[in-house]
């Protein structure tokens, strides 16, 4: 289904910012068209599946460090999963309603809750946690022997991993709305890549002095709500190349190594992107699915097949493209023309994150009824 802008519901102010999330607008859906056969071209086989904590309604993205990745319930638990033999670590009840998915750096892993706390875990056991000024929807980043997070008022901040003692804190003001959903934050090299508002920077790990600064999408508009611009997660990064979106406006290359836009082209689309090499895919908000030249941004192919579907961030592997849906289904995606090489149908309803590559060339995806589903393409 379409997601505008209009079509987003006003939640919350957080001092003087208001927290939008997409809702559905009570106006008569399109047509959903039938996908038809699919002739199979390339096997996607089922791999272990682990019965987890519900998700319920948190999104969040992935993170595998060294074959293992932590998985938050809204609830409160948090599971370290061991994805060579799809078996828990160990499990945390932190006793708070979580916002966020887990950081995580192979050691140490961070949530954060919608009391505004950041929570960090090492070993089955809570380290420290430090109440934050404003809420956060962004995976933390655990790099560095630092914890950093990206707050609703555009804010980054940097802790002591040990001890979480506040490291500094940076700043950007900006439109007076932000998104309900993942940003921008992850490392590079030796500095921090951010999302504030429409702009994407670089930081200093060690200061959070703005290293460079590249405009994405401007604020266009005669209201706040047509004037939004934020970034949405997750980027796509493939050696000096990091590539991200801007909510229902552009998506850009920057070379991370210069702090140069690359390029930047229109795209409607509200979820994160993905991409190899030499292509770059996303799904426009109409399920509409387009890859794109990753070093010009010429576009090299559409696929409308799957159009009006409610579709996932995509994830590009060797062999081929996967895409989710909300309604369970997961889509294999040729990455020469975008063509249908299958499709199956899971035990879940619905999916609390998008698919997920693992070492060994398959991926894993966490339902909303915390099914962790793991996939192999031989």
């Amino acid at each position: 289904m379409k997601h505008s802008m209009r079509q987003l519901l006003l939640g919350f102010a957080i001092g003087g910012l208001f927290v939008l999330g997409a809702c559905s607008s009570g106006s008569p859906k399109p047509q959903v068209p039938a996908i038809g056969e699919v002739k199979v071209q390339q096997v996607l086989k089922e791999g272990w599946s682990l019965k987890l904590p519900a998700a319920t309604q948190l999104n969040q993205s992935l993170q595998v460090v060294n074959q293992l990745v932590g998985v938050v319930a809204g609830t409160g638990q948090v599971t370290l999963v061991d994805l060579a033999q799809g078996k828990p670590r160990w499990q945390v009840d932190t006793a708070k309603a979580l916002q966020t998915g887990a950081g995580f750096d192979g050691i140490s892993l961070a949530v954060v809750s919608t009391a505004n706390d950041l929570i960090v875990l090492q070993d089955g056991k809570q380290v420290w946690q430090k109440h934050l000024p404003a809420q956060s929807f962004t995976n933390p980043v655990v790099a560095g022997e630092r914890v950093f997070v990206l707050l609703a008022d555009r804010s980054v901040m940097a802790f002591d991993k040990t001890d979480g003692r506040r490291l500094w804190t940076q700043q950007r003001p900006g439109e007076p709305l932000v998104l309900k959903q993942n940003g921008i934050l992850l490392p590079f090299q030796n500095t921090l890549l951010a999302s504030l508002g429409g702009r994407f920077v670089a930081l200093n790990p060690d200061n959070g002095q703005i290293l460079w600064d590249v405009g994405i999408a401007n604020p266009r508009g005669i209201n706040d709500l047509e004037r939004l611009v934020d970034l949405v997660g997750t980027a796509s990064r493939i050696n000096n190349s990091v590539c991200v979106r801007a909510f229902q406006a552009q998506l850009g290359c920057v070379n991370a190594a210069k702090g140069v836009l690359m390029w930047n082209r229109a795209s409607v689309g509200n979820k994160g992107i993905s991409g190899d090499e030499t292509m770059l895919v996303g799904t426009e908000s109409n399920g509409v699915v387009r890859a794109w030249n990753r070093t010009t941004g010429d576009r090299l192919w559409d696929t409308d097949r799957m159009k009006y579907r409610d579709l996932s961030q995509p994830l590009s592997i060797d062999k081929g493209i996967v895409i989710t849906d909300d309604g369970g289904w997961i889509y294999l995606l040729s990455k020469k023309d975008g063509s249908l090489v299958n499709r199956l149908q899971t035990q879940v309803s619905g999916f609390a994150s998008s698919p997920t590559a693992m070492d060994n060339g398959g991926f894993v995806v966490l339902g909303r009824n915390g099914l962790l589903l793991s996939y192999l393409l031989p």
